[in-house]
Formats: structure tokens, sequence, C-alpha cells
């Protein structure tokens, strides 16, 4: 008999012990849906809470729908971490906070089936982070966001799937195995709340509670045709959600939702504040919700069509360009914005995440798990003597042109506590510098595509890089509020690159990271992938971009391009 190591019989007892879970769950969950559970499916956040706290739905009824399309969800894409249905049956009354002076709350979100990432503290349940070492470690206590859920009547049925450690583009490690997006099965999911977003598709939950540090919840949001929104530092309930880089504060990673209505999302957003968050979570504002109404407003976008890194494919170009169009035949003015220098604030906020040399983040993996392929390369940069990569950011510069590889190359090393704090400085200036320019302008949203890509082949991740997640992560750095609804789908015809793309002046003119995006893109393998957009905020203006939201895919439905997501 072979030896298995610790981490391949960690792995195997996780995958041992969810596979228990599923297998003990009802019969009727093992059967295909009925009229009355898709009607329960298809019941808005808002009056599902009115049937259950009115007693004229039951928990059960709810969890035998949900819980069909999660034994369905897990057989097709692979998204789950843990199961919690069993548990949810029998205890959906219990609360679990800890503010014993915080009088009985309304139960604002009764009944409501809300998935949560594998990496925020639920009490008796580990949160792996997806490493094998993290396993029969449950959590002592639950996080602040699951403390408020539970006390609103929430039910937390399942937890989702994640990369090793958090940070990738694919869903995908030694624990759990790979998760698949609900399109395409060969395509990725999204990350690193790729678990979360395949579940949502398949109609498996309400909503996901995520987290995002680079677009951790926009990407999946993008890759499956969901909506998600990334709020300001403080706005949502972060507390007891590990980071993929402990103790990083000059970028934070914040707790987010994702949802496959956006009329869930805000209703989700309004009620989790009306909860007063800040009474669970000491580093939120306590800001209370702040209706607003854009209804009958002509508002002013801006619009940024290239991040100076990866230019948008066409199917993702086509998308924004959708929006701009809808938006302005319903009378809003819409401009192109030329922002401050994307990759330069970009290489300041990679500099500030692995100003560690990567020892926060890779400390937890064991010798022989695998990491997601961006991560590997990182990683090898990282390791990369210093001199080395100063002669190779020379000649980069030298053969190629491309300063932005080069920039990435002789900045990204350990730093010093000096060498930091110039940073945060210089990410200082960078944000002031976009403040002014958005002033300057008086825009009321900026809009981008999420990514330059469509959801990702399987395994493409080393040549797209992290580094093409710039139009999500940049507004992390500059702490802006920014979410991402569906537009439309990849067409074959549409959307196909030019007949010798790869022969033309457009290619040869692109950097190194382009390149290596590019080689993954194909319209006829992606056809029939979703494609969202982003519309972006300032500071603390969720209810805005909410509405914002709302003013984009009511002015697509206008012009007969509403989005209708594929039923699994």
């Amino acid at each position: 008999m072979f030896f298995r190591s610790q981490h391949r019989r960690d792995c195997a007892a996780k995958q041992e012990e969810r596979q228990r879970k599923l297998d003990g769950l009802p019969s009727s969950f093992f059967e295909a849906c009925t009229e009355t559970d898709n009607a329960v499916l298809d019941l808005p956040l808002s009056e599902l809470v009115e049937r259950h706290s009115a007693g004229s739905l039951s928990t059960a009824s709810i969890l035998n729908a949900y819980g069909k399309k999660v034994v369905s969800a897990q057989k097709a894409t692979n998204c789950l971490a843990g199961v919690m249905i069993q548990e949810a049956l029998v205890s959906t009354s219990s609360t679990s906070s800890d503010c014993k002076d915080i009088p009985e709350r309304p139960k604002s979100l009764s009944g409501v089936p809300v998935s949560i990432k594998d990496c925020v503290d639920i009490e008796g349940y580990d949160t792996t982070v997806g490493y094998s070492s993290r396993v029969n470690h449950p959590a002592s206590s639950s996080s602040a966001i699951v403390r408020l859920l539970h006390d609103a009547g929430a039910i937390t049925h399942v937890k989702t799937t994640v990369p090793p450690g958090l940070l990738g583009l694919e869903t995908s490690s030694d624990l759990f195995g790979r998760t698949s997006n609900p399109y395409n099965e060969k395509f990725s999911s999204g990350a690193s709340t790729g678990g979360g977003g395949a579940l949502l598709a398949c109609r498996g939950s309400v909503i996901e509670i995520g987290t995002d540090l680079g677009g951790s919840v926009r990407i999946p949001a993008h890759f499956c045709g969901l909506y998600a929104m990334r709020s300001s530092i403080g706005r949502f309930p972060t507390q007891g959600a590990l980071s993929p880089i402990p103790g990083l504060e000059s970028v934070a990673t914040i707790s987010a939702p994702i949802s496959r209505r956006l009329e869930d999302l805000e209703e989700f957003w309004k009620r989790v504040v009306e909860m007063r968050p800040w009474e669970y979570d000491h580093t939120c504002v306590p800001l209370p919700w702040r209706p607003v109404d854009l209804q009958e407003t002509k508002l002013k976008f801006g619009v940024v069509w290239k991040d100076g890194i990866i230019s948008p494919s066409p199917a993702c170009r086509r998308a924004l360009e959708w929006v701009c169009d809808a938006l302005e035949k319903q009378g809003h003015e819409v401009v192109d914005f030329s922002p401050p220098s994307i990759p330069e604030g970009l290489n300041v906020g990679l500099q500030l995440c692995f100003g560690d040399g990567g020892a926060g983040f890779f400390k937890t993996l064991r010798k022989d798990e695998k990491l997601d392929p961006v991560m590997v390369a990182v990683r090898s940069l990282l390791g990369m003597p210093l001199l080395l990569k100063k002669f190779l950011a020379r000649m980069t510069r030298k053969l190629t042109g491309d300063e932005v590889w080069a920039s990435m190359l002789e900045t990204l090393h350990l730093k010093s506590p000096a060498e930091e704090r110039a940073l945060v400085v210089s990410r200082d200036e960078y944000k002031e510098r976009w403040h002014q320019a958005w002033e300057n302008e008086g825009f009321d949203f900026l809009l981008t595509v999420p990514h330059a890509l469509p959801a990702i082949p399987t395994g493409s991740a080393e040549k797209v890089t992290l580094v093409s997640a710039s139009y999500m992560m940049i507004f992390n750095i500059l702490d802006y509020v920014a979410g991402v609804l569906p537009v439309t789908f990849v067409d074959r015809k549409s959307d196909a690159l030019p007949k010798d793309f790869m022969k033309s002046g457009d290619y040869k003119n692109m950097g190194l990271i382009s390149k290596g995006a590019y080689s993954v893109y194909d319209a006829d393998e992606m056809h029939g992938l979703p494609l969202g957009v982003q519309i972006v905020g300032r500071r603390f203006e969720e209810e805005k971009v909410l509405q914002g939201m709302k003013i984009v895919e009511d002015a697509l439905e206008a012009c007969d391009r509403k989005f209708i997501p594929r039923e699994f």
C-alpha cells in the first residue's frame, strides 16, 4: 500500500465528509423540482420573507426546493465545500448573536437561503480557505455576518468552494477538486467565490456571502451571469471572514453578497444595513441605509474603454457598447474617460499585497498541495533574485517595449517597512489624482468591462495572469463601490476576432500580458457564456450604485436586450 501524505489524507477525509452529508439528505432532494418547488425558487427575496414570516411557506418547503438545486448543482459543477441542510432543518429558529444587550431583531431575512464562502467562519464548521491544513479545525465562533444572518432569520445551508488561499482566476483545489461553470463545464466559474457563483447560477441559493480583494465576487458574477457589488471598506460586516493575506490593510479584503436578481441584491443590502451591522462588527461604519431615487434623473456616465494592459475582447467590448447605447437612448450623457494610469495604480497595489514577499499567503500551503497557476507564477516571480529581475526588466523594455511587464518584474519583491510606508503614500497620492479627475468631469458613474475576457478555459489561468483582474482590482485599491450585472452572452459570429488577427499590427503591438490573455480567447468555444458590465461609484455610494445598476438594466430592457439567464 502506497504511503499517503497528511495532505492527501485530509483531502480524502473532507471529500468523504461532504459526500456523507449529501447522502444523508432526504430522498426527495434527489428528485426533479416540481411546480411547487419552482414557484418557491421564483419568489423574490422580499416575497419569500413575507410568506415565510406569515407562516404560509415553511422552512421545509424552502429547503426542499433549494436543496434539490444544491444537489444538482454539486453534481454538475462541484461547487460545495460543506453541507448544513440537515442542521438548518432542525435549528433555523436558533440564533448565534453575541450581542446580548441588543433587543430582539426583526426577522427581516426570515427563510432566505444564504450560502457561505468557505473563508467565512461558522461556529462548529471548518473554515478551510481551500487549504487541507485547516481541515478538522472548526471555528469556535461565527463571523459577524453569519451571526447577523441568523438573528435576521436567514438559513445558512451550505458552504461553497474556493481556490487555495483565495487568490486565482479558477476555483480548483486538491481539497475539493475543480468547480466548473454551469454554462459550459470546460470553463471557469471564476474565483475566488467560484463555488458560490456556480451554485447561484444553478439556483441553489438566494444570496452568496463572498469576499473581494481584487474582484472575487465580481469575476464570478461576470463569468456566471449574476449580480454583485463590492462596497467601501466598513459598510458590510467582514469580521470573521479570512483574508488571502492576513493583516493586509493597505488593500483590504471586504465581504460582499452575490445574487441571481438585482432586486434581491438591493433588498439584501438594505436589510443587512437595517440590522445595524456596526453592532456586530467593530469595523463597520454606523451609516444607516440612505434611499436613492435616480429614475427621473439624467446622469453622466464616464466610460473606461481600456486599462492600458489588456484591451477588452470583442465580446466584452460589445457588452459595454450595448450598455452605452442603451443609456444614450434614455437621454443619459455617456462620455469617454481616460483615468489616471491604471497600470501605475495596479503596480502600487500589487506591491502592497506582496510586500512581505508572499510569506502571509504561502505559509499555510503544504509542500505537496497544488496552487492556482497564477499564484505559482507569482511565487516564482517573488522568489527570483532581484538582480536577475532587474536584468530581465531591462531586456523586456529593450526587446519588446512592454513597460507594464517590465515594471512588474523589477518592483514585486520583499519590501522594508520604510518602503511599504512609501508605497502607502504613493497609493494615497494616486487616490487623490482619481478624486480630482472625477470631480473635474462631474461623473455620476463610471462604466468598464469587468474583465477583458469572458469566462476563461479550464487550465488557462497562467496564460491570462492575475494582472488581468486590473479592471476590478483598481477599485479595491481606490476603495470605490463597484457593481457587476449581466448584459448578454458571447456570440460566435459577432464576437470573433478578425481573420489573421495574430498576424495583425494590433496583436504585434500588444504587451506580453495582453498576448497571453488573447491566446485563450475563442468566441466559437465561448459561445453562450455570460457577459457582464461593471458600474462604479465613489466611496460609500452603495445605494447609488445599486440604483445605477437598475438604470442600466432598465435601459437594456427598453432596447429589448433584457438579460435572461439559462435555467439549470
